[in-house]
């Protein structure tokens, strides 16, 4: 018991990074489905449900993840890196949804688009969380030395 501890707070920040990364995929595939079946377009239902997703990525990885203190203009400078950082990503994650759903998905799943629309949002959210994590640990909420 004592050896999975000392695993546990070895690797604290990554498991809790990755808790929260499923938290926010969640988020993230459910807003998509709900928007994609009220008929918007990939591109649109696929932007609102990154919007959702980074608001609760934001607020998890900034409180529980990386435990940043900081507050004013500091943290306006963390909230702007962690949006500018994002939305690379979120381009990765539209090039991916449009070309896999819109593109490939009529061609090959046509009978089930919804869970070919899942299984690529999956797929992207998994490429875009490993990016996420390198971006908000090397640049947005990195230790800086007092």
């Amino acid at each position: 018991m004592e050896k999975l501890k000392q695993l546990f707070r070895r690797y604290r920040q990554i498991i809790v990074y990755v808790f929260f990364g499923g938290v926010t995929t969640l988020v993230n595939m459910a807003v998509l489905e709900i928007f994609a079946r009220l008929g918007c377009p990939t591109w649109l239902a696929n932007a609102i449900a990154w919007v959702a997703a980074v608001l609760t990525a934001y607020f998890t990885n900034r409180r529980w993840v990386f435990g940043s203190r900081s507050s004013g203009a500091a943290a306006r400078r963390e909230f702007v890196s962690f949006i500018a950082a994002r939305l690379g990503t979120f381009a990765l994650d539209e090039a991916i949804m449009v070309l896999g759903v819109d593109v490939l998905g009529p061609a090959l799943f046509s009978p089930v688009p919804q869970l070919w629309r899942q299984a690529v949002k999956l797929a992207a959210n998994i490429l875009v969380m490993i990016l996420n994590y390198v971006f908000s640990k090397l640049f947005i909420f990195r230790q800086r030395e007092k």
